[in-house]
């Protein structure tokens, strides 16, 4: 029987812990080969999902499927999965060689095909030469990269990785996401990565999915995720954004800080109240008479490749602006900015009401009750 394109959906499921909703009315579809981000705060039910989907713990209520088949009651030693943890949980007491070969020895592979295996697993993972190594030997990258040679070695369809980064200093976690991500092309195997930082989910993943309170809120291409924000939470959480409240005026047409500008949303309704985001690389420091706004300049840091100034307008309202010009202490300046670098949210809008919008809106039928 040929393999769905979809390896892993979670269908409605919840998870209790006492009187703790952890998990609440969680649905989503993963596709074969791809690397999947699950990103939020620490509480949000990111770990949790891993652990329902690897087996370690069941689901209250709800289905998880594998290829299509119900594996919510499956036990986690037969679940085609394998998982990173966040401290490798490697054998410190066992050679690289036989920490690899772990899961094959209790399978009871033949010696010559675990012998096979491990060198080619360690070969893909720039670790060969290491076999006789203790774990205390390592490096964090080398032992990171034997905690996933050791999960891949098995052939599994699909690898969680919890926090497994985290451990790791700044330039030895850059380095190793590009070797994740390479790693996984290579592999072609479907990756669930658990991470809280939100430049690793945007750097390693071709798809996100943002958690907050045990509930998804947005899912998308990085590229979605950081320019489509569906709501407050994804936009604060994701990057630095301004947020502004305001008024869409009609379609491609919104107003905040007391005017109206061009923007490149639809589908709401006429004078509905909304917010605004404006990310602060997406706006240009400019003289007064040539901005559309004018605020005053506060304070300004250089960051390296670029100066992060903080200001205000008259009503208030803090702006947050990436410029790679200084300006002057204490002035006022005025801020350009295009209609495609106005993104419009509703408020509290959910994933599912934002995607209805959206397709409604395309249809031609952009007439809400």
């Amino acid at each position: 029987m040929a393999r769905s394109e979809t390896i892993l959906a979670l269908q409605h499921v919840y998870k209790y812990f006492d009187d703790f909703l952890a998990l609440d009315d969680v649905s989503f579809t993963l596709d074969q080969g791809k690397f999947y981000s699950f990103l939020g705060p620490s509480g949000s039910g990111k770990t949790t999902i891993l652990r329902i989907v690897s087996g370690l713990i069941l689901a209250d209520k709800g289905q998880v499927l594998f290829d299509g088949e119900d594996i919510t009651n499956l036990p986690a030693e037969k679940r085609k999965v394998n998982t990173v943890f966040q401290n490798y949980a490697l054998f410190p007491h066992l050679n690289v060689f036989d920490n690899v070969a772990f899961g094959l020895n209790l399978r009871k592979v033949p010696k010559s095909e675990i012998e096979d295996r491990v060198a080619d697993i360690l070969r893909v993972t720039r670790m060969s030469g290491f076999e006789n190594r203790m774990i205390s030997e390592l490096s964090g990258g080398q032992q990171q990269r034997i905690a996933i040679a050791r999960a891949i070695v098995n052939e599994p369809r699909l690898l969680l990785l919890d926090e497994s980064l985290s451990a790791l200093d700044q330039k030895l976690r850059q380095q190793m996401q590009y070797e994740l991500r390479s790693l996984q092309q290579r592999l072609g195997i479907t990756f669930l990565f658990v991470t809280h930082d939100q430049e690793e989910a945007l750097a390693v993943s071709d798809e996100i999915i943002v958690m907050n309170d045990g509930k998804l809120q947005q899912s998308g291409s990085p590229v979605d995720i950081y320019d489509e924000p569906i709501n407050h939470f994804v936009a604060d959480f994701i990057g630095e954004s301004n947020i502004v409240p305001g008024t869409m005026i009609q379609d491609f047409e919104v107003e905040f800080v007391g005017k109206r500008f061009e923007c490149a949303d639809a589908g709401m309704r006429p004078n509905e109240a909304v917010e605004v985001v404006l990310r602060p690389e997406d706006i240009e420091v400019t003289t007064q008479d040539q901005g559309k706004l004018v605020v005053q300049v506060d304070s300004q840091l250089f960051r390296g490749d670029h100066f992060e100034i903080t200001s205000h307008d008259e009503d208030g309202n803090q702006w947050l602006i990436h410029t790679t010009n200084s300006v002057e202490d204490i002035e006022k300046v005025g801020l350009n900015f295009t209609p495609q670098a106005l993104h419009v949210m509703r408020f509290g809008e959910e994933e599912e009401d934002f995607d209805a919008r959206l397709s409604q809106y395309e249809e031609g039928d952009n007439t809400e009750s």
